[in-house]
């Protein structure tokens, strides 16, 4: 089994979004020791924001037409997308950035949302390619935004990323919430906590499924 552990809080060993995901992927290994992990820090590792380059595989999927900017632009989205495609399970981390993700997660996504690759368009609508993984989400807020229909209106990150992995055909998405976290030291300590007994929780009801079902 492969696992992609990705990490996009800008914030290093302060973050409670990277500290949630080591702690998945230490579970997951435990319950699943065969398991190899892919490390990706969008940190210090993000592709550039789409550009009239980096839409290059768009125009010209055999590289004839390109320009060297957009050959390189190219092989950045099909490393990535190569790397995405072949995880049975991916293990995201995703603090709430002014309501939504960070522009580094962003990016990642923007360049493994290709059509043909991770999505398809039909004559019914788009189908998603990029099914039979699980997909766990480390999900990090300063304030609370669950526990009411104004905070669920204001918050675009969990919502996204449940659509987008939606979107790739990705029917196993699980979330692990730390909220409240900016609101005093006793509500961070519920919050990890909680979101502690949230992944054990998670772990062991992976463990209880077959592998083969896991990556199917």
């Amino acid at each position: 089994m492969k696992l992609l552990h990705i990490d996009s809080s800008v914030l290093g060993d302060n973050s409670v979004s990277r500290q949630l995901t080591q702690q998945i992927v230490t579970e997951w290994r435990k319950a699943h020791p065969g398991t190899t992990v892919d490390y990706l820090d969008l940190a210090t590792a993000a592709p550039s924001h789409l550009s009239t380059d980096s839409l290059g595989f768009r125009l010209d999927p055999q590289g004839k037409s390109l320009t060297d900017a957009q050959r390189h632009e190219n092989a950045v989205s099909e490393a990535l997308v190569s790397q995405f495609l072949a995880a049975d399970v991916i293990v995201v981390g995703a603090p709430l950035y002014n309501f939504s993700i960070p522009s580094q997660l962003k990016a990642w996504i923007d360049r493994v949302a290709q059509a043909g690759r991770t999505f398809k368009y039909t004559d019914k609508g788009a189908v998603g390619l990029a099914t039979g993984k699980v997909v766990i989400v480390a999900s990090s807020r300063g304030g609370v935004y669950s526990t009411s229909d104004a905070g669920r209106a204001l918050e675009h990150q969990e919502s996204y990323l449940q659509t987008v992995f939606g979107f790739f055909g990705i029917t196993d998405l699980r979330f692990v919430r730390a909220e409240g976290i900016a609101m005093g030291e006793p509500q961070k300590s519920a919050a990890l906590a909680a979101a502690d007994l949230a992944i054990k929780a998670l772990i062991v009801d992976a463990a209880n499924q077959p592998e083969s079902a896991l990556a199917a």
